[in-house]
């Protein structure tokens, strides 16, 4: 008879024989399929806690016949705003009793995103929460959503699937307006990648300037590379009309930020900049950003609890929305002649 060593962990044969029952009467004291007598469940038990016997995560969702295992879907891992939900999902999944593991997509196209989906669906999970922050994320949703259970984290609402939100578009009016109201004619807007056609920081920017009679400047388009926006700083700075710049995250402010001082330019007494997230340097850069606090730990504890709701069986809510409070620090002030 051979016996658990530190090197060969115990089976269920060897709970089995230590107890002095069959192995399908551990797997019924295990699983809880069947009655099994208080006897043989006492002997089971001891049995188990005197050899550390682990049940193995497959066997356990072999018998339960339900995943522990949640997945996350995003395009990108590492930037803030990803990050931090990443993080949020991550732990109210583990506190409620689960594993998460991570897929990047990335690209939209359709390989990468088949990729994805496949890794995903391998896995056997018991659901996926996507970032739907960027095209890539809006593909996988759509490829995912018929196969497992999904909800989306998003700015912009997306039929059909449940999801949590961040009202981008409430919060980026809110800044518009606290820079028409300092007195500005108009607010120039440095638009980052969008999900879709627009995303909601560029549509609640609109609406402002529309509600307020304020004319409508083009979309200046940055990529995610920080160097494009220090050189849309330098080529706003350089036209006298730009007074004040909503930009779509806390880099890309920097990076204008920086573009207009290399032209000689200070903000805010030349030109109002303000951002998007919040981002922990936000408060820390000179001058201080005025910025929209974006909690995407929070957006993923959302996210997460509509999944639980739906592997439970419950109905959750069609739309969780989280709200931005806008944060106004240094980095704007009323327009002057220039």
């Amino acid at each position: 008879m051979t016996f658990p060593t530190p090197d060969r962990p115990a089976t269920i044969a060897d709970v089995a024989r230590a107890a002095g029952v069959s192995v399908p009467t551990v797997s019924r004291v295990l699983t809880g399929a069947a009655r099994v007598s208080e006897e043989r469940r006492r002997r089971v038990e001891r049995a188990i806690a005197e050899l550390g016997y682990r049940p193995s995560a497959a066997a356990q969702v072999l018998a339960s016949r339900r995943s522990n295992t949640i997945a996350i879907v995003a395009a990108n891992t590492s930037r803030y705003g990803y990050a931090e939900a990443i993080r949020g999902v991550e732990e109210s999944a583990r506190a409620a009793g689960f594993v998460v593991i991570i897929v990047v997509v990335e690209s939209e196209r359709d390989d990468d995103v088949r990729a994805a989906a496949d890794a995903v669906l391998r896995q056997s999970v018991a659901g996926v929460v996507v970032l739907k922050f960027d095209p890539p994320g809006v593909a996988a949703l759509k490829a995912l959503e018929p196969a497992v259970p999904v909800v989306a984290l998003s700015g912009i609402p997306e039929p059909g699937v449940p999801q949590a939100v961040l009202d981008e578009s409430e919060a980026a009016a809110g800044l518009t307006e606290h820079l028409l109201g300092l007195g500005h004619r108009t607010v120039h807007h440095v638009r980052i990648p969008p999900s879709g056609k627009e995303d909601g920081r560029t549509t609640g920017w609109r609406s402002a300037l529309q509600r307020n009679g304020s004319p409508i400047p083009s979309i200046e388009d940055v990529s995610w590379e920080i160097t494009t926006a220090y050189e849309i700083g330098v080529r706003l700075a350089r036209d006298p009309a730009v007074t004040a710049i909503f930009c779509g995250n806390d880099e890309t402010a920097m990076g204008v930020i920086r573009g207009i001082h290399d032209t000689g330019l200070r903000v805010p007494a030349d030109i109002s900049v303000v951002g998007f997230d919040d981002h922990p340097l936000a408060a820390m850069f000179i001058p201080a950003l005025t910025t929209a606090r974006q909690d995407f730990a929070e957006l993923g504890r959302h996210g997460t609890a509509q999944l639980l709701a739906l592997l439970n069986g419950e109905s959750p809510l069609a739309l969780e929305t989280v709200e931005p409070p806008i944060a106004i620090r240094e980095s704007t002030a009323p327009p002057r002649r220039r």
